[in-house]
């Protein structure tokens, strides 16, 4: 099944549609939605190598744009809407006492967390909660999305085929380490 879904996807990245669904989802992810742009951002890149950059640029832009809408929830909607979403992803009473540290290096904490697998949408809503300077803020996602967006089109224009070669032949094993560091993941969050 998931090597199926795997298929569609490379084939849904070639189309023309595929570079607007792909800006929605960076817009979203950066505010409420679950699912990384990367989920979409790789087999497109691989689908059109010629164009990782281009792709790249949009992702960045789209993730700093709904950056700015996770921000204003925090800012203007924290007590209705921002509590709700960080409750629904567990993150409320990490929150808590990461809001204590957050004024005093937010453009560091912006720029760090906007690289990593760190839900982003947690970094956009705090720095609203928070008041981060807008500025700073949009400075430093732009700065770590693109970063971050620029690597992984690099890497792909760079190795492309030889990475596509190799999902396409250890796709099993690559979906098996993909769960268990999932799973391994959540499990070690929740023993912290």
């Amino acid at each position: 099944m998931l090597r199926r879904l795997y298929d569609w996807t490379m084939l849904q990245a070639a189309k023309p549609y595929a570079l607007s669904i792909l800006a929605c989802i960076a817009f979203i992810e950066s505010s409420v939605f679950p699912i990384p742009p990367d989920v979409l951002l790789i087999p497109l890149i691989l689908a059109q190598r010629e164009r990782a950059f281009v792709i790249a640029g949009i992702c960045t832009i789209a993730s700093v744009g709904g950056g700015f809408l996770g921000y204003f929830i925090g800012y203007g909607l924290y007590e209705t809407i921002g509590v709700a979403i960080l409750n629904f992803y567990g993150y409320l009473e990490k929150f808590t006492e990461f809001q204590g540290m957050y004024n005093e290096h937010g453009a560091w904490i912006v720029f760090f967390a906007g690289l990593t697998p760190f839900p982003y949408k947690v970094i956009t809503i705090a720095s609203g909660v928070t008041a981060l300077d807008p500025t700073v803020f949009g400075v430093s996602s732009l700065a770590s999305r693109g970063l971050r967006f620029f690597i992984v089109a690099a890497l792909l224009w760079y190795w492309g085929p030889w990475i596509r070669g190799f999902i396409d032949r250890y796709f099993g094993w690559l979906t098996l380490a993909f769960f268990v560091l999932l799973f391994g993941g959540f499990a070690l969050i929740a023993f912290l």
